[in-house]
């Protein structure tokens, strides 16, 4: 199994293999307008949960395939003017957590808003056939179908409707919203920034779901990319349908996503990651075209990276 997979020379210069769909804006922004077209139906309720410091809230709305999309919702009590918010994205299959890792955010005056992706380890549901969780598999869901079913299209379309709702708040200032999320959430807050562009800042970790062309030369099958060779193994063994598949693919690479993105971009990169390979993340760091930073780490895979959180907190408080 490939550790490293490209010098670092190399990685700053990498622009990714997989392919982007002559129509993908297009794409976009019909999907768009369908998120719009929907009444978000959104429900706030307290939480059992329960601080010194900010109050915490119970958040559904209703997505696209009428699923109800769950979010957990911190506000500063005794807020005085309008405060700044981040959006909050969890790893693949998990959820958004306890809420005590959001406390630090809302103890600084930051409205926070964290996602639960649908039919994974949270409260949201996925419409798409059952109600419930599937948990895995969502790479690969709808893949035999039209673009317009991927399964990624409708949570991706959840972080932008997430955006607009938390926008549209009264006690947040709207320019100055955030999106953050390591691994599948480094990959959605890109996501997030790039179809809602007025996102100020996006903090994305070793971002998951982008290049999946490169994963698949790379031969890895670790974690959810193993999907992709199940499925190949299971509904095109000999690969007929191969390119057709990857383009199909293309609607839901972040790295494609990644141009739109107009807020400033920090990321952190883990060289020896083999879940998300480096090359995968600096095809995503390399579209990006705002202002971006980016710390690499060269001793470290897909886990904890050290100062990066201090880093991540300081520059959203500094938006």
């Amino acid at each position: 199994m490939a550790v490293v997979d490209m010098s670092l020379d190399k990685l700053w210069q990498y622009r990714g293999i997989s392919p982007k769909p002559a129509d993908f804006d297009e794409f976009w922004e019909n999907a768009l307008d369908q998120m719009k077209g929907i009444d978000p139906c959104v429900t706030i309720t307290p939480s059992d949960f329960s601080t010194s410091f900010a109050d915490c809230f119970d958040m559904y709305f209703t997505g696209t395939g009428g699923a109800r999309i769950y979010a957990k919702l911190l506000k500063p009590k005794n807020i005085n003017g309008k405060c700044p918010a981040v959006l909050n994205f969890h790893g693949y299959t998990g959820s958004s957590g306890d809420w005590f890792d959001k406390l630090p955010y809302a103890a600084n005056g930051f409205i926070v808003a964290s996602l639960d992706c649908r039919g994974q380890g949270g409260k949201s549901e996925d419409t798409g056939g059952v109600k419930g969780n599937t948990q895995k598999g969502h790479i690969i869901r709808g893949l035999n179908d039209c673009a317009e079913n991927l399964l990624y299209r409708h949570i991706f379309l959840d972080t932008a409707e997430l955006a607009s709702i938390v926008m549209g708040m009264e006690d947040v200032d709207q320019s100055r919203v955030a999106a953050m999320g390591a691994s599948q959430g480094g990959g959605l807050a890109v996501a997030c920034a790039a179809l809602e562009p007025k996102i100020a800042a996006v903090v994305s970790v070793y971002p998951f779901l982008s290049d999946y062309k490169r994963f698949w030369e790379m031969d890895l099958e670790t974690e959810a990319y193993s999907e992709l060779k199940d499925f190949f193994r299971r509904f095109d063994p000999l690969h007929e349908k191969e390119d057709e598949l990857f383009r199909r693919l293309g609607y839901i690479d972040v790295q494609n996503l990644a141009p739109r993105i107009k807020g400033k971009v920090l990321m952190a990169a883990s060289i020896r990651d083999d879940v998300c390979p480096p090359s995968t993340q600096f095809a995503v760091y390399n579209k990006i075209e705002s202002e971006k930073n980016i710390a690499v780490y060269p001793d470290f895979s897909h886990e904890s990276l050290p100062g990066f959180s201090d880093r991540a907190f300081q520059f959203l408080c500094s938006m």
